[in-house]
């Protein structure tokens, strides 16, 4: 690290002006600005709200989900390694099966190295693809509308990577990111300028368009032919009665020893980066207070009600918690600065209308159980009208008292 800054301290100087028009310009620019803090900086809405620069927040957050995939990947090679020795078979097929051959890693769900690397090289290829195809659109989009290019897909990527199932095809992984920075982003100005998730936006046609690749019992387990129900969709036909009487246990979900998608199956992970985004300020701790205070408010009010017929109503708030895309997503999705409210006070009740509507559709809609995606799109539409009715309100206060 200290060779490649005295390189850059060298080279740097003599990159001028007329520079910005060669080739490889945008690639030192990307490299120069992880060592160096630019001229001017954002202070302002809507990125950010102090002098760290834009770029540096993007790296901020990228860091945030390290522990998600570390943990994320000795989860989904561990949960692959059990099904197919479930299965009777004792080596990976395809080059995945020839990777881990050639270091000599065997199927041994009781080995963390071995369960990473073959949790590692299912997210892993997902996520270049997602990163290459994201960046050539903001190269497009930025050589077009002749702007320096931005690090929004940098983001991006990685998050969309870790809320889809490691079972994904590849040319999915390329539908997937090229309509989340396109629709989700590029189309409304870029990065600083959208109204919804980009991220979230592509997951969320991924859904729709390909429901087979993205839900049900098949997708979430890396083994051909292995079928297994997640927390989710059995708290959603059996309750806390189904969660209990299919071996799941709060301790499991909240480590990450559960199917799901890779960010998105340890909870304690997910804290992990929460609290470095929490203690940099990169996240809206009013946000994810928020989100939290929703979904418990509503999730008990549920249980008080209760049902006959419904027995994911009985689901205690702290199973909503560890189960699904609830923790990833009130930590990295609702917290984006761009499409979340700008007020103080709207923050909260932005976070609020999250946690609301996310228990709302995880137990009142029989056909989508996770609810999380769809709640913060539909809490990304509100968010302008959020801080309207908070700026008014303040407005006809301060008018009140000057009177």
């Amino acid at each position: 690290m200290s060779l490649l800054k005295r390189s850059l301290d060298r080279i740097r100087p003599h990159v001028v002006r007329g520079a910005k028009h060669h080739k490889w310009y945008a690639l030192f620019e990307a490299v120069d600005t992880i060592f160096y803090s630019p001229g001017t900086v954002t202070k302002v809405s809507p990125h950010i709200r102090d002098s760290i620069d834009l770029k540096r927040v993007m790296i901020y957050v990228w860091l945030a989900v390290m522990p998600c995939v570390l943990i994320g990947s000795i989860n989904i090679g561990m949960q692959a390694n059990e099904a197919l020795m479930g299965l009777g078979l004792n080596e990976v097929a395809g080059w995945r099966g020839e990777m881990l051959a050639m270091f000599g890693i065997a199927i041994d769900p009781t080995s963390t190295w071995g369960n990473f690397w073959h949790g590692f090289w299912y997210w892993f290829p997902i996520y270049v693809v997602m990163f290459v195809v994201g960046g050539l659109w903001e190269v497009l989009f930025a050589t077009v509308r002749g702007h320096e290019i931005n690090e929004g897909f940098f983001v991006t990527s990685i998050l969309l990577s870790l809320i889809v199932p490691p079972t994904l095809p590849l040319w999915q992984a390329v539908l997937g990111i090229s309509f989340g920075v396109v629709i989700g982003k590029e189309v409304f100005g870029g990065t600083g300028k959208n109204f919804l998730n980009p991220a979230l936006t592509g997951r969320a046609f991924l859904f729709f368009a390909y429901p087979a690749q993205l839900s049900g019992d098949a997708v979430w387990v890396a083994a051909d032919g292995f079928t297994g129900a997640t927390a989710l969709s059995v708290a959603a036909s059996g309750g806390l009665t189904g969660l209990e009487a299919a071996g799941f246990s709060l301790e499991q979900s909240f480590l990450g020893q559960v199917a799901g998608s890779m960010g998105e199956t340890s909870t304690l992970a997910v804290l992990a980066g929460m609290a470095f985004l929490l203690i940099t300020k990169v996240a809206s701790w009013r946000i994810v207070l928020g989100v939290f205070l929703g979904m418990v408010a509503t999730s008990s009010l549920l249980n008080l009600i209760g049902s006959n017929t419904n027995a994911f109503f009985n689901v205690p708030w702290y199973w909503h918690f560890v189960m699904g895309g609830f923790a990833f997503g009130m930590a990295f999705m609702a917290t984006d600065p761009v499409s979340a409210a700008m007020t103080n006070w709207g923050r909260l009740w932005f976070g609020v209308l999250v946690g609301f509507m996310v228990v709302l559709i995880r137990v009142l809609n029989p056909a989508f159980p996770e609810g999380m995606m769809l709640a913060i799109l539909f809490a990304n539409l509100f968010a302008p009208l959020i801080d309207w009715f908070v700026i008014r309100k303040n407005i006809a206060r301060r008018v009140k008292r000057n009177d």
